[in-house]
């Protein structure tokens, strides 16, 4: 079996250049302007004008979905079009910066409503050069809450503009530490435990050098069954063979007894990774399954703030850092919790599931941390899509794809490098929104 490489005792030793890198990023995240100035070689004075001029929303059609006949009355009107939303902040010098608004899930306001009259009383006449000020908790009256939904929209969108402001990728302009990230492909919640283990083997044919569990549940909690999770960790085991690196996220559905069983399972089988074991709120019951087990628990992904990190790391409650951009406000908060994690010799494994923008986002932090050792590859619903096809977007010219060598390389496209075919996007939009 694989010895669980990434525990939290042996992860990560500090090095000289880890601890350049970290230097370099806080100043990035502290005066963006100047780190981007500095990149290409020029003043702060020398950068177009970066002046917030407009906000706007790009809504989207998808094709009408009709109830199933058994449900719907005869004659009832089709289902409303599902939409999706790209939030855009354009500066006076017309560069546009572009997130995805979509529905989000585990945010006390997933939904991102109101998005659009928040940002267009905050930002027009400030400058993307601000962006700390911009979305910054440091109050004490907002930063004992969750952190605003809306801004991580905002934040990123200001990113994007910064990067093609100066031609380079987000990466560069924090301070870039490799050019690729090792990917596991990451599961829907499957549930058949055949659909599990014929996916892993196609992950791993087709140059996967790991995969991630999202056992049956997650959505459907009448599902939720830890005898069946484990009977399928043992038939994934033993289909990919002991080589194959492996992870497991329960979705924090167990309670302390079966998390403990299941844990001790993982120690066994020699899985990496188990993700969100318990509720985040138990951080009791974290702590104690974290000195009772091998595997290192990842912790991170329903925390909304981050100042509710720092607990967390201080009272070992975790083995591995994760977030979620949209839920802790950014790229600019993405990378303090990373900063964080890397003081305290922890690796850093952000959240990339999702489309694109979410690949995006994630990944440019994962580009400029030394101690973010993974790629989240989200696979695709249908075992027989292609597993490279779940992120992609067909109005963004741009998409993450795992190469052969089982890694995810860097794009040199500036900004997020999500390019927007606008020719594309046209044929799809319902409106846009000012």
């Amino acid at each position: 079996m694989p010895s669980p490489a990434l525990s939290r005792r042996s992860f990560l030793n500090t090095s000289a250049a880890s601890i350049v890198t970290l230097a370099t990023t806080t100043r990035a995240l502290a005066n963006p302007a100047q780190a981007a100035a500095q990149a290409v070689g020029v003043k702060p004075g020398d950068l177009p004008d970066l002046t917030i001029k407009q906000v706007k929303v790009y809504v989207i059609n998808r094709t009408p979905t009709r109830a199933p006949a058994a449900a719907t009355p005869a004659g009832a009107a089709a289902r409303p079009a599902p939409t999706e939303q790209i939030a855009a902040i354009v500066t006076a010098s017309g560069i546009e910066g572009n997130y995805t608004l979509d529905q989000r899930y585990f945010h006390p306001n997933w939904s991102n409503l109101g998005w659009l009259e928040y940002a267009k009383r905050t930002l027009p006449g400030k400058s993307v050069l601000d962006l700390p000020k911009l979305t910054s908790q440091w109050e004490p009256d907002l930063r004992r809450q969750g952190q605003l939904s809306y801004a991580s929209a905002i934040d990123n969108c200001c990113w994007d503009i910064m990067g093609k402001a100066v031609n380079l990728p987000v990466y560069r302009i924090l301070g870039a530490y490799r050019d690729k990230v090792m990917a596991y492909g990451s599961t829907q919640h499957h549930t058949k435990i055949e659909d599990f283990v014929d996916e892993a083997l196609r992950c791993k044919a087709a140059g996967f050098k790991a995969y991630k569990i999202h056992p049956p549940g997650g959505t459907a909690p009448n599902l939720d069954d830890y005898k069946v999770d484990m009977e399928l960790c043992k038939a994934v085991r033993q289909a990919v063979g002991d080589d194959f690196i492996l992870l497991m996220d329960p979705v924090g559905v167990y309670d302390r007894r079966q998390a403990l069983e299941v844990g001790r399972l993982l120690d066994k089988l020699g899985y990496v990774a188990f993700e969100d074991p318990l509720p985040t709120t138990d951080i009791d019951g974290l702590v104690e399954l974290a000195a009772k087990v091998d595997v290192p628990l990842h912790i991170g992904e329903f925390i909304f703030s981050p100042y509710n990190y720092a607990e967390y790391v201080r009272r070992g409650a975790t083995g591995a850092v994760r977030f979620v951009v949209d839920n802790v406000g950014g790229i600019t908060s993405g990378m303090k919790i990373g900063h964080l994690a890397e003081c305290f010799s922890l690796p850093c494994v952000p959240h990339n599931w999702g489309n694109v923008f979410d690949h995006s986002v994630h990944f440019q932090c994962e580009l400029a941390m030394p101690n973010a050792p993974w790629f989240e590859k989200t696979l695709p619903n249908n075992a027989a899509d292609d597993l490279q096809s779940a992120c992609d977007l067909p109005y963004v010219k741009d998409t993450f794809r795992v190469q052969p060598d089982g890694y995810v390389h860097a794009s040199t496209k500036p900004g997020l490098g999500c390019e927007i075919d606008h020719a594309v996007l046209g044929k799809m939009l319902a409106r846009i929104d000012t």
